[in-house]
């Protein structure tokens, strides 16, 4: 089927049905449920791409009845109706078909196999060579030397195909005969009724004698038994249920190849119906399907910077400059770079060699000078070995990507950025290096890839920058963006850089009390076993615990007994072994994650790990750190508390820990103006305390440990928009119980009732929620029908703005005090930032300068109805803070 002249058919109905249960949920953030497009989208330009036809046409299903509904009033009775969230996909997938000029066919009386059947056939006879996708092996009937039938499996990401020596292979049959096959075996799918009793295998064997259900029929005196009766009795049902089997290759269809051709389209409006439905990531695609564009691109270079005096001048004249750094793997505290690339308007590109760097420090270092760039953390970080502190970074896509739209960390990458704004396709850091074990060094890259993938990021700042700005002017970000989150790429930067300090001594001791625990665990497991095993084996744990033990089995996996965490939790009071096992695991993880896990991280050089924070990461707004992540340092038990002991500070300087006093709640009073909270934070007393007092109508002298608990709960409990049931859960109390509690809770403070009602309207109208200072988190789920999902989208919803906005003012208070101590000149630093807590290792002739500083920049980092609180402590190590 090499013909220059190739006609790819589409069955619309079957590709969008097998793409919407392949798929898991996607939504565009409106609402609107896209998964089901996505699909096809991707399998149809797959088929683009390999088959390359001249001409394609896409046919769906109507709902009017059929020939066949008319013929038999039970085909395709028992079929269960499309659900809502595939059907409302119909109208945007034939939108985009529409916009690609891509032919589709439907018409009432008939399915789309028929209009697929009856193009194959005239396809055929005008000398085309035919291509079917479909996931209806019914179709299989019109494979030919000339028409190669493609039968999804695997959702859509695979075919199976089939052309006339291809049926005959599989399944010894002509196509014509496979619908004699069908005839004979019915189809449960169409409720096509066949014969009973008659399936593919003894089907295949009658037709292999006897050549057609006809034959079959004339032929029954040469069967035997039962089969003779069933052929006999279901006579007519066969031949009707061949009859319903046939496509119709010759209805009355209104066809011209010339509406068929495919290759020219307008891509803007292809692109706008892709930003509709937000397929950023099939915008670069387009280009690669067809020449409706102009495939070549200029071709840009990267020139040696020789004359640097000039470039300087220029830079002062522009204002602006555009860096990249690219470096070696190494010692954060080395001089890794390899090469630094330089554009100052995004038309030019320059390079200058490892140190050469060294004579634009000024300029790198210029307040004056706006640097822009992506990813510009990184170029901080690596320039600060070099003597180097990077100064007035303006504007860096990735946050700003983060700061209009946060979805997920692969949102902010160059390539998806450039798919969005752009609607091009540009290298990526994978695609230039490539992944796994053959991954390539920066060092080891050909020059004209690394010139490529650079090109590609200049192209891209330079390109988005105005559609950016103009976003978050639209949406009321700018403060949140120049005056938080930009600020706040030199302070992670330092922060990294400078790193924190640690005691190996208190590391190894913790290692060898930790082995200890581990031994002891496992001898008392042994123990209640009574045999030793591999504890880690979630198979011969299994059958300790269901098998020898008798323990009841919660749930069963494909290899065997589940024994996950929320297993052992339901088996807690079946035996004490459980009870260890859940110890023991904890136990392990500590030693496996902070023991193992830090001592694989220091420092060799300073003694002081250096964790990457993130800015991009969380969609709250929250910071996180990796590698290690000292944000999930554990503290509920002891052993877990010990390890802050391991985290101090150098000789001659104190730790200095300022931690926000329940932050989250204050935000809840202010945000929502509830005069009773506002007042229970104004007296003084304890929160939790005040709140069990006013909700429970007890005095203040008469509140319980167990109601302070209880009203913790119910406060937290409001923040993270819990249900009674999840109360109940978490306190163990009755699901009657929980209501009341929260019903008290929202009688007292009717204001945040009002509020949380209030987010969550304004969530489900527009998709999102926002902080205090704007800042958007965006919620499809809570659109969605269905009920789970749509819950889950109500809490994070009421979340967002409490937590979000938390995140924003330590995000706030992190810039003052690192400006403080930059402008002071103070020797202090900021090292670390772990939810509503900075640590700065402060120089002991400085310490009391720290405390006022770092007390007067967090509590008036914003104003809020009610006093923001700071926590003071001062220790050598960490653990002596908390």
């Amino acid at each position: 089927m090499d013909n220059k002249k190739k006609i790819l058919l589409i069955d619309g109905n079957s590709i969008i049905n097998r793409a919407f249960f392949a798929l898991p949920p996607m939504d565009n953030g409106d609402g609107l449920h896209t998964n089901a497009v996505y699909g096809f989208l991707t399998m149809m330009f797959k088929m683009i791409k390999n088959i390359q036809p001249t001409h394609i046409s896409v046919a769906f299903d109507l709902k009017a009845p059929t020939f066949r509904h008319k013929a038999f009033a039970d085909y395709k009775a028992g079929r269960k109706g499309m659900p809502s969230e595939l059907a409302m996909q119909l109208e945007p997938l034939k939108n985009i078909l529409d916009s690609m000029n891509i032919d589709r066919k439907e018409l009432e009386g008939y399915e789309a196999d028929d209009i697929l059947g009856t193009i194959s056939r005239i396809g055929e006879e005008n000398d085309f060579s035919v291509y079917v996708v479909t996931g209806d092996k019914d179709a299989i009937q019109l494979a030919s030397d000339k028409t190669l039938v493609m039968i999804t499996k695997k959702g859509v990401a695979e075919v199976e195909e089939y052309n006339t020596e291809g049926v005959i292979e599989r399944y010894g049959l002509t196509p014509a005969q496979f619908i004699d096959l069908k005839g004979l075996m019915g189809d449960k799918s169409d409720n096509i009724p066949g014969i009973p009793g008659i399936g593919e295998k003894t089907g295949i064997k009658l037709l292999q004698e006897f050549g057609s259900v006809e034959g079959v029929i004339e032929n029954v005196d040469k069967l035997k038994g039962a089969q003779k009766k069933k052929v006999e009795e279901n006579t007519e049902s066969a031949i009707m249920s061949k009859e319903l089997a046939t496509i119709d290759r010759n209805i009355p269809l209104d066809l011209s190849f010339e509406d068929m051709e495919f290759g020219s389209f307008d891509v803007q409006a292809v692109i706008k119906e892709f930003q509709k439905l937000k397929f950023n990531s099939l915008i670069s695609k387009l280009s690669e399907l067809t020449d409706c564009e102009e495939k070549e691109v200029e071709k840009k270079e990267i020139n040696k910077l020789e004359d640097i005096e000039t470039f300087i001048e220029k830079i002062n004249e522009e204002g602006v400059l555009s860096i990249k750094t690219i470096c070696r793997e190494g010692n954060i505290l080395d001089k890794n770079i390899i090469k630094t690339f330089l554009s100052i308007d995004g038309k030019e590109y320059y390079y200058l060699d490892g140190e050469e760097i060294i004579a634009l420090k000024e300029i790198l270092e210029s307040e004056e000078i706006e640097k822009i760039g992506y990813e510009l953390k990184q170029d901080f970080v690596a320039l600060r070995p070099y003597g180097i502190y990077l100064g007035n970074i303006k504007f860096d896509i990735s946050i700003a990507e983060y700061v209009i739209e946060s979805k997920s960390s692969s949102s902010y990458d160059i390539d998806s950025i450039a798919n969005k704004y752009l609607y091009k396709k540009v290298m990526t850091k994978d695609e230039l290096l490539g992944k796994g074990a053959k991954s390539l060094s920066f060092e080891e890259v050909d020059f004209e890839n690394l010139k490529d993938y650079i090109i590609g990021i200049f192209d891209t700042v330079f390109g988005v920058i105005e559609a950016m700005e103009k976003s978050i002017i639209d949406d009321g970000m700018e403060m949140l963006f120049y005056d938080v989150e930009m600020p706040l790429i030199a302070v992670l930067g330092d922060m990294e850089y400078t790193g924190i300090m640690v005691d190996k001594d208190v590391l190894n001791e913790l290692d060898l009390e930790i082995k200890e625990l581990i031994y002891d665990a496992e001898k008392k497991i042994f123990s209640l076993a009574g045999e030793e095993f591999n504890i880690n084996s979630p198979k011969q744990l299994g059958v300790i615990i269901f098998e020898k033990l008798g323990l009841p089995v919660v749930k069963k996996t494909k290899t065997g007994y589940s024994t996950n965490a929320e297993v052992l939790e339901k088996l807690m009071d079946e035996h004490e072994i459980i009870r260890l096992i859940s110890d023991y695991r904890t136990v392990v993880k500590l030693k496996s994650t902070y023991i193992d896990g830090l001592n694989s991280v220091i420092n060799e050089k300073d003694g002081r790990i250096h964790s990457t924070f993130n800015q991009t990461i969380a969609s709250t707004g929250r910071i996180s750190s990796t590698d290690p992540n000292l944000q999930n340092i554990p503290v509920r038990t002891n052993i877990g508390r010990n390890i802050r002991k391991v985290f101090i500070s150098e000789n001659g300087r104190k730790l200095v820990d300022a931690d926000y006093s329940q932050v989250e709640l204050r935000v809840l009073a202010h945000m929502s103006g509830d005069e009773n909270m506002i007042e229970a934070f104004s007296s003084g007393e304890d929160i939790h305390r005040k709140t069990a007092s006013q909700v429970f109508n007890v005095s203040l002298d008469d509140v319980t440990p167990e109601l302070r608990s209880a009203a913790k709960a119910v406060n937290f409990g409001i923040i993270y928009g819990k249900s009674d049931f999840g109360l109940a859960k978490d306190l163990n109390i009755s699901l009657a119980r929980a209501k009341d509690y929260i019903n008290s809770y929202f009688g007292k403070y009717d204001k945040i009732k009002g509020f949380m009602d209030e987010i969550v309207a304004n969530a489900e109208r527009t998709g999102y929620s926002t902080t205090m200072f704007n800042r958007r988190r965006y919620i499809p789920e809570i659109k969605s029908n269905n009920f789970i999902d749509k819950n889950r989208g109500k809490r994070a919803a009421m979340n967002a703005p409490i937590q979000g906005s938390a995140a924003d003012i330590i995000k706030i208070a992190m810039v003052n005090v690192h400006n403080r101590l930059f402008e002071e000149g103070l020797k202090s630093k900021l090292i670390l930032q772990v939810h509503d807590e900075l640590i700065v290792e402060a120089v002991e002739d400085e310490l009391e300068i720290i405390e006022a500083l770092l007390k007067e920049e967090m509590e008036n980092a914003v104003y809020l109805d009610v006093d923001l609180d700071v926590d003071l402590n001062i220790g050598n190590s960490w653990y002596e803070t908390k």
